[in-house]
């Protein structure tokens, strides 16, 4: 392996790539990863040396924090490569200020913008040869953080570690997705961590979701905590419905992700004229607008799937088909962003980043 040092990033290469093993013509969503990784540590109150490495496993002891009290936070963005081989990110700093929002919430340590945003850069750069052109085609990005102290009293670690790594993939959903409405189960209450990318979050959603799946159902729709009354997330993803010509989504809170994806399509939507609505979303409006006619759409939103429409929904065992329009407002929405993040339309927001 040879060792090389460029901004305060030790560089160590692996001897060989892995590239030549993988058919980028059928990945399977987050199952491969590039050759190399990014890993800074956070010890005795600061951060310590960044390094980036060849992909490999790492041992931990058996008492360390993180599988002991849960300390445990990611981010998930993504690099396109244009037609001219250039790496572009999609507003990063984004992603980058709601890592540390999370970190915060979890009483972890913020990660420095350079160790962030230098990291990731150079990281790309090294495993460039892994982003494919064509739309459709991305490099998922995965950072995440986990407590590595040792222990199992019931404190916050004092250890940390920070890693990026890398994830050439296509398209995460394909098709419609039926959706069953919560009833019982909640993803997040008021005063918890719901608005943080905690790990635990998404393990909370797996039991319910698993119990629609055997319904028949590919998602659920969340609904608030309190009185199971309000449309909040829709499995993974933030969640639009179009009601006549009005766009509406709930607004975010300390139950509701701040969603990049969802962002962006409302600045989208208001720029093509659309009528966009951010307040609570009943489910009693939902489903008199299915009665009614009025429901035009339904869709999930977010970094893996971009736009995941919505074909259906089941609330206390009724279930509501959703009309087949010829060019829905979601497609319409998913491919303004994804022209723009592979650089085939202006981006006049100036979200894209070049690596």
């Amino acid at each position: 392996m040879s060792t090389t040092q460029t901004s305060k990033i030790e560089i160590i290469k692996a001897p060989t790539s892995k590239i030549n093993e993988v058919d980028f013509e059928n990945l399977s969503f987050g199952s491969v990863f590039t050759d190399h990784l990014f890993e800074c540590d956070f010890k005795n109150g600061e951060w310590q040396k960044p390094v980036i490495k060849p992909y490999a496993p790492f041992l931990l002891d058996p008492s360390t924090r993180v599988f002991h009290y849960g300390q445990a936070i990611f981010e998930g963005m993504k690099a396109y490569k244009d037609d001219n081989n250039d790496i572009w990110l999609f507003r990063p700093d984004e992603n980058y200020k709601r890592f540390n929002t999370s970190a915060v919430r979890m009483a972890m340590p913020e990660v420095p913008e350079e160790v962030f945003m230098n990291g990731l850069n150079q990281l790309l750069q090294l495993d460039e040869a892994w982003v494919k052109k064509g739309k459709g085609n991305s490099m998922y990005i995965r950072p995440f953080m986990i407590a590595t102290g040792t222990g199992v009293i019931a404190n916050p670690s004092d250890d940390y570690k920070f890693m990026i790594i890398l994830s050439p993939v296509s398209a995460y959903y394909s098709g419609d997705v039926k959706v069953l409405i919560a009833e019982h189960f909640s993803r997040a209450a008021n005063g918890g961590i719901g608005a943080a990318k905690a790990a635990g979050n998404y393990a909370a959603q797996f039991y319910p979701t698993n119990l629609a799946n055997k319904e028949g159902f590919q998602q659920v729709i969340w609904t608030d905590d309190a009185t199971h009354t309000k449309l909040e997330e829709a499995g993974t993803m933030n969640v639009f419905f179009r009601i006549n010509d009005t766009l509406l989504t709930a607004p975010v809170s300390e139950r509701i992700l701040d969603g990049v994806t969802r962002k962006t399509l409302i600045d989208l939507a208001k720029s093509e004229g659309v009528n966009v609505d951010v307040r609570p979303v009943l489910v009693s409006e939902l489903v008199e607008a299915s009665k009614n006619g009025t429901l035009k759409e339904i869709f999930g939103a977010g970094t893996a799937a971009v736009v995941s429409p919505i074909s259906g929904f089941s609330y206390q065992d009724v279930y509501y088909e959703l009309p087949k329009l010829e060019n829905p407002v979601a497609l319409q929405l998913k491919d303004k962003l994804t022209n723009i993040q592979n650089k085939l339309a202006e981006d006049t927001f100036g979200w894209t980043v070049k690596v």
